[in-house]
């Protein structure tokens, strides 16, 4: 799976942001708070804040953290926040990591 020159020139442009995106996902609780929100679609504090073992002080600093980088988006109802992922590409990065780790290896087919 080499880069064409082409592919990394175009790379190259988007590492800034690249590195941050990264660099937010380096937490295994923003992990976890990423894993529920792409499992419930949306959901608030206090429900993300019981699912991941948080405070509800400690996630609202790691979903900061997303909302710098634009992974998580969020919007008001009445007093209750209601958070979800932002950029669809992050869904596919959190896939490609399930699938990585998480999906049981696949056994050679037998001949």
């Amino acid at each position: 799976m080499g880069m064409r020159p082409s592919d990394l020139t175009a790379f190259e442009s988007q590492a800034t942001e690249v590195a941050g995106v990264l660099r937010a996902l380096a937490n295994e609780r923003r992990l976890m708070i990423l894993c529920k929100l792409v499992e419930w679609g949306e959901a608030n504090v206090s429900a993300l804040a019981e699912a991941v073992g948080l405070t509800q002080s400690a996630l609202s600093q790691h979903l900061a953290r997303m909302r710098d980088e634009n992974i998580v988006s969020f919007r008001r109802e009445s007093q209750v926040i209601w958070y979800r992922i932002a950029d669809p590409r992050i869904e596919q990065m959190l896939a490609t990591l399930h699938k990585l780790y998480c999906d049981p290896p696949k056994k050679p087919a037998r001949r």
